[in-house]
Order: structure tokens, then sequence, then C-alpha cells
């Protein structure tokens, strides 16, 4: 299952969350979060604050206890970019969630 952001120009820089909150419970935090996206082949690659990849840039990342954010530049008009969210939990658990972002000019 994947879910989707809302659209974003190519223009804009906006942020965008993931909420673990339901998934952790009462007693877990995040402890970790990774950002990937797909390359222009579609191979998942890593995306760090500060780098580009096929187009569209991390700009920078944060997080809470339970909600993991990512501020989004750039992209390409009319490209659907799949983001994957990997979290590390104080567990020690794994988890990690898959969101489309379309770039379409406003």
């Amino acid at each position: 299952m994947s879910f989707r952001w809302p659209n974003k120009d190519p223009d804009e820089q906006l942020d965008y969350s993931v909420d673990w909150s339901r998934f952790l419970g009462s007693s877990v935090t995040i402890s970790s979060v990774q950002w990937y996206v797909d390359n222009s082949t579609g191979v998942k690659t890593a995306i760090n604050a500060g780098e580009t990849v096929n187009g569209i840039q991390n700009v920078s990342q944060t997080s809470t206890s339970t909600v993991a954010t990512i501020n989004i530049g750039s992209g390409t008009v009319n490209n659907d970019y799949k983001f994957y969210c990997r979290i590390t939990d104080s567990s020690g658990s794994q988890a990690e969630r898959v969101i489309k972002l379309r770039i379409k000019e406003r």
C-alpha cells in the first residue's frame, strides 16, 4: 500500500510528513529516519539532506518522536516520484512507508 502527498509545483519548496503515531503506539518513539526516492532508472536510492536525485531535492529533514518530515524542492513537471520513509523505533524495529508525489505546474 502506498500513500499520496498533494501535488507540488517544481518552483515550490514544501514540507511533507509521515505521521507514525498510530503505528508506534503510546510507548515507542522514532529513533532514526532515512528517506529514499527512486532514481531515473527506478532504483530506490537514499536521499540525504542537501542531495538531489532524479531532479528532486531533499532540502532538509527533521523528525519528532512520532512524525518524520522532509522539505522537498525542485522536481520535473508531470513526473511521479516515489518516496520511501524508513524509520527505526526505540525498540529496534524498522518500518517503511511508500508515498507518491506528483510534480504539477500550477
